[in-house]
């Protein structure tokens, strides 16, 4: 398949002329062709008018057609081969390995969707029946659906050029709702992004779908962007990012005539506590198993685990000493992009250059352009609890311990914490009584609580959360991973006394599509 550097509008490919763009490899900081074209008021303007028209006839697309549009999609991007990994490895500098089994996650996920889709529990349909004879007053026949919310602006993230992109968890589930989706690529792998785009495109021709149902545009800066959040067509927006990035979209949202959500995965640094028990019996063990999930991708995951709280002693003292020999043998690897890598370095600096922060530890000296070094630093519970600035989240392979007098200290710092997507508890039983005074305050700070594992890794189900306070998420009541987050792009519909013939199939009576709905309070299939 070519890649040609243009943008995807419905059924047409466009070449933007507000200015050009070219990927660089950061590996080698080669140039990458062919240059992309950038797009802006024109193309947003032509995406949106589609995707608006497209809304209607995709919103009540039977759940089967709509199911094997996704299964389509998933195949579509098997179906180009090695060329989209290999396009992928030279955009991210991320290893074959990864990128085929970020590949495998993408097409697994547009699968479970259709699963979902096909069993359609997320209509969530209710029926209640009309009561006339009830007194003092009657009661109306009152019927509700969840219908989707309109064309959903998607944003292509850095980290994930496949799962978290052009056909990513946003666009799955927005898809699966019944919403038309415009992406803005990511200007660090369009390439990836064009041919992933190609992809669901022709999905969309072949299961006869409108062709605004998908369009994907490029652009050289945030102008575009927000004039795609701005556009009174789009109801909803799709982000995972920078907190700074997140925030802009969501002041844009916030400022049209009709407000819209913003989904915005931002800012998070995964606090982990050793509890006593655990470092006792495995602190080696631990120190290494940490910097295993410190430094997996160059520490580039927004569950990345940036803080480590324990209590002083010798065990502690153990796991650093573990752990620093691991992350002394921890080999310098490539970032995304110079950009991110810039930014890790100047966030490693700032906690190297803080007073109340001790380096302890570097990963091995940088051998190219654009690699960083593991870092591992340590601090006090009151110095952390007296700096707010030890909170910002270093995007990278570096990581805090905070040193605290007692698991009292440690239960003071999780209050003081950020909203978090991750909290996890390496624990042993006799740490149970310890962890069950903290749970309360780590369900109240993050949307996954963990047990002796690493939160690097989020598992693609029907029970994930990947979502949390602010700032880890704009909306903590959402995820972006797992079928819930089918929810962010749905709202209730409610039907009073309309007539049988007018009613939508989901609720309407000898239940055609097979639901379970609740009828009168009670949940069955009928």
């Amino acid at each position: 398949m070519t890649i040609t550097g243009e943008m995807l509008i419905g059924a047409s490919a466009h070449r933007g002329g507000e200015g050009e763009f070219r990927a660089v490899d950061p590996a080698s900081g080669e140039v990458l062709e062919p240059a992309f074209g950038g797009g802006g008021a024109a193309e947003v303007e032509r995406a949106c008018a589609l995707a608006w028209a497209a809304f209607d006839a995709f919103r009540e697309t039977g759940l089967d057609q709509r199911a094997t549009f996704l299964e389509t999609v998933a195949q579509n991007i098997l179906d180009i081969g090695d060329e989209l990994i290999a396009r992928a490895m030279a955009e991210s500098g991320l290893p074959r390995p990864r990128l085929e089994g970020e590949r495998g996650r993408t097409v697994g996920q547009l699968r479970l969707f259709a699963q979902v889709v096909r069993e359609g529990s997320w209509i969530e349909a209710r029926i209640d029946p009309a009561m006339p004879a009830r007194t003092p007053l009657p009661r109306p026949d009152i019927r509700q659906r969840h219908i989707p919310l309109g064309p959903v602006a998607v944003f292509g993230a850095s980290n994930f050029p496949l799962a978290f992109s052009v056909a990513g968890g946003d666009t799955a589930s927005a898809f699966a709702a019944g919403c038309p989706v415009v992406v803005k690529g990511h200007g660090a792998h369009p390439g990836t992004s064009e041919l992933v785009g190609r992809a669901i495109r022709a999905a969309v021709a072949s299961c006869g779908l409108p062709e605004g149902v998908f369009s994907l545009l490029f652009g050289t800066g945030n102008e575009i962007g927000t004039a795609l959040v701005a556009d009174p067509r789009i109801k909803a927006v799709g982000f995972t990012g920078s907190r700074r990035g997140g925030l802009a979209l969501m002041e844009v949202a916030s400022r049209r005539p009709e407000p819209i959500p913003v989904y915005a995965e931002m800012s998070s640094i995964n606090p982990v506590f050793l509890m006593s028990a655990a470092l006792a019996s495995r602190a080696e063990a631990l120190g290494k198993s940490f910097v295993a999930s410190l430094t997996m991708g160059a520490g580039q995951f927004c569950t990345n685990p940036g803080i480590l709280l324990g209590v002083e002693g010798p065990d502690l003292d153990r796991f650093v000493v573990a752990a620093v020999e691991a992350i002394g043998c921890s080999a310098a690897s490539t970032m995304l992009t110079p950009g991110i890598h810039a930014a890790y370095d100047a966030g490693v600096a700032k906690l190297a250059g803080s007073g109340a922060v001790t380096a302890l530890a570097r990963g091995m000296a940088c051998s190219g352009p654009n690699q960083a070094q593991a870092a591992f630093f340590a601090t006090t519970a009151d110095a952390f609890l007296a700096d707010t600035e030890l909170q910002e989240e270093v995007f990278g392979a570096a990581s805090l311990l905070i040193r605290c007098p007692d698991v009292a200290a440690m239960k003071a710092v999780a209050e003081r914490l950020e909203g978090q997507l991750t909290a996890t508890v390496q624990m042993d039983a006799e740490d149970k009584a310890a962890v069950a005074a903290l749970i309360p305050t780590l369900e109240r700070k993050a949307g996954r609580i963990l047990a002796n594992g690493w939160p690097t890794g989020v598992e693609v189900c029907h029970a994930m959360v990947h979502g949390g306070p602010f700032p880890a998420t704009s909306d903590a009541r959402s995820t972006s991973v797992g079928t819930l987050a089918l929810r962010r792009f749905l709202r209730p519909v409610c039907y009073q006394d309309i007539p049988a013939e007018l009613l939508p199939e989901a609720v309407r009576d000898g239940n055609p599509l097979g639901l379970w709905r609740r009828i009168d309070g009670t949940l069955g299939r009928n």
